[in-house]
């Protein structure tokens, strides 16, 4: 190799280090899809110019990023339909394993989304995971870069260090086809317990989507941070309260975490009786047991 290197007037050191900036580009070019499906939804005759003013990415500047929307069909003249929140051509995507299930409690499936919130005119990035039973969010994240790091890898440790000493073997996990959804980094983490699974629109992951507009419309809106620190203190605030205090129809008017202590206490209720009647069975077996010694 060190011939090849010598040969094409490169060193090793500097071509490893162009291809991680490659893998990275693309990887940035992958997850930027439906943030600006998102902002064409609500602003449908933004030039690409300005959309980079917004999100500012990371790895290439004003013409690489004009060309690269003008190369996805993203000039204003064309009209698109943006349903799909995600370019699934070419991309790894997982069977949707939801369609048809009957949830009988929490830690089944959670799902999850990524959205932006935007300040002055700069976005940041929201992550949230959410059981879909309880709907509570148990896991969440505020980012500047829309990198699998910087998303979803955070807000699942969290989740699942929410449930600490629980055994998440078949649980399911719902989520858009996103990029930062089938990085190997965030699949180490849910591979071999948790299964992954992905919808094809929007309206397979409505429930992430309703709560991602709940924390945005609901909570941030009113609280108006200014900057990102704001932004991630808020967040927590928002979550908390709507974990804790937000009624929700589905869940007979309870909080999340309300709801899931009302299941908790069903269930430890009826695990004593349970072993009320095994202790009522082993004492009527050990007596039968002895009248027949005796006898």
């Amino acid at each position: 190799m060190n011939t090849i290197y010598r040969a094409i007037g490169i060193s090793k050191q500097a071509f490893h280090q162009r291809l991680g900036l490659q893998f990275r580009y693309e990887e940035e070019c992958e997850q930027l899809l439906p943030i600006i499906n998102s902002i064409r939804e609500n602003h449908p005759v933004m030039s690409a110019r300005e959309m980079y003013h917004m999100i500012k990415p990371t790895t290439m500047g004003r013409d690489r990023f004009e060309a690269y929307c003008f190369e996805k069909g993203f000039k204003v003249e064309i009209k698109r339909s943006f349903q799909k929140t995600t370019n699934s051509l070419g991309v790894t995507r997982f069977d949707n394993q939801i369609i048809g299930l009957e949830l009988t409690g929490i830690n089944q499936v959670w799902v999850s989304d990524i959205t932006y919130y935007r300040i002055g005119n700069r976005f940041y990035y929201l992550t949230f995971i959410m059981d879909l039973y309880s709907r509570r969010i148990l896991g969440f994240n505020a980012s500047k870069y829309l990198f699998t790091e910087d998303t979803t890898i955070p807000a699942l440790k969290m989740a699942i260090k929410e449930r600490k000493g629980i055994d998440l073997q078949g649980l399911i996990f719902h989520s858009d086809g996103g990029g930062q959804y089938y990085c190997k980094d965030f699949l180490a983490l849910t591979k071999p317990k948790i299964i992954n699974s992905m919808c094809e629109s929007v309206y397979e992951n409505a429930h992430a989507e309703r709560v991602n507009g709940t924390i945005k419309n609901a909570y941030l809106e009113g609280y108006n941070p200014q900057n990102f620190e704001e932004l991630k203190k808020m967040l927590i605030k928002a979550v908390f309260m709507y974990n804790h205090q937000k009624p929700h129809k589905a869940l007979n008017s309870n909080a999340p975490i309300g709801f899931e202590k009302q299941l908790l206490k069903k269930l430890s209720t009826k695990m004593e009786v349970i072993n009320k009647r095994k202790k009522v069975t082993k004492k009527e077996k050990n007596t039968t047991n002895t009248n027949m010694v005796i006898n």
